[in-house]
């Protein structure tokens, strides 16, 4: 069904390159949201601090007490002199897991500390919602440098955009919304969409059906190698990893950039 998609169609295609790379026909490009799309640490830092402190709270009114500086090792952040989240691991829980990964390993912690599995993730479940509210209060979203003009070109070339995210969809939506980002995107998909979240085709072949392109004509863009290995299970034409440091953390990228100057769109052209 997939190889079959658009056939016989008027396609919008446009060369993508890096630098003075081989230019790559393609018609959709799909972003992951954050550390792509929105700044990581300014959005997930600031969520994962709040969840820890409130849940760390609640089991502390319960006489139980949690290691200092435990969270950071379970999500795969490191933390400044201040104690606040400075970088994370591109490959760690955060960057990577969906929202059940993470309730999963914070209900562990109280687990292991006497609570029953039920009651420990009741109070991981009312601490992310209490974080998610104070997320929403101050719309922690900022867009990462370069992405938007990148997005505007892209859209005035007439290509087909989406969003393929481990957050959960409703969340993607309202994130991208504080930006003023979410008109430009065709499509928005969840963990929460599919059978299986990244490394796995699924959200990539979902966003191309309901986007109506083939694989093969799209461009995948992530800051981890689980976006990498998504696109090329798809099979993807071109599969583009953006970190600025850590290269070595996407092997499975096919051209890997520090920002979104470094992408270039030439001439957009109509096939079929």
């Amino acid at each position: 069904m997939m190889n079959r998609l658009g056939e016989n169609k008027q396609r919008t295609m446009a060369s993508l390159k890096v630098d003075d790379g081989k230019p790559c026909d393609v018609e959709a490009i799909l972003f992951d949201k954050d550390g792509t799309i929105i700044d990581f640490v300014s959005m997930w830092g600031n969520w994962s601090e709040l969840l820890a402190s409130r849940y760390t709270a609640r089991l502390a009114a319960k006489g139980l007490h949690l290691s200092k500086g435990i969270f950071p090792s379970l999500w795969g952040t490191s933390l400044d002199a201040a104690g606040k989240v400075r970088a994370y691991d591109r490959n760690g829980p955060l960057a990577m897991g969906t929202m059940n990964d993470l309730y999963a390993i914070a209900a562990l912690q109280g687990y292991k500390l006497g609570l029953s599995w039920g009651e420990s993730m009741q109070l991981v479940r009312e601490s992310k919602e209490e974080a998610d509210l104070e997320l929403k209060r101050r719309k922690s979203a900022i867009p990462l440098a370069g992405v938007v003009p990148f997005i505007e070109q892209c859209k005035k070339a007439g290509l087909k955009l989406g969003i393929v995210t481990a957050d959960d969809t409703e969340a993607a939506l309202e994130h991208l919304e504080w930006m003023g980002l979410l008109p430009y995107f065709s499509v928005v998909i969840g963990a929460d969409l599919v059978p299986r979240s990244k490394p796995y085709p699924d959200m990539l072949e979902l966003a191309c059906q309901r986007l109506d392109v083939v694989p093969s004509a799209i461009a995948v863009i992530g800051d981890t190698d689980g976006d990498m290995r998504m696109g090329q299970a798809a099979g993807a034409a071109l599969c583009i990893g953006i970190a600025n440091q850590a290269a070595s953390m996407l092997p499975s990228a096919d051209v890997i950039i520090a920002s979104y100057s470094q992408l270039v769109l030439e001439e957009a052209h109509t096939e079929g």
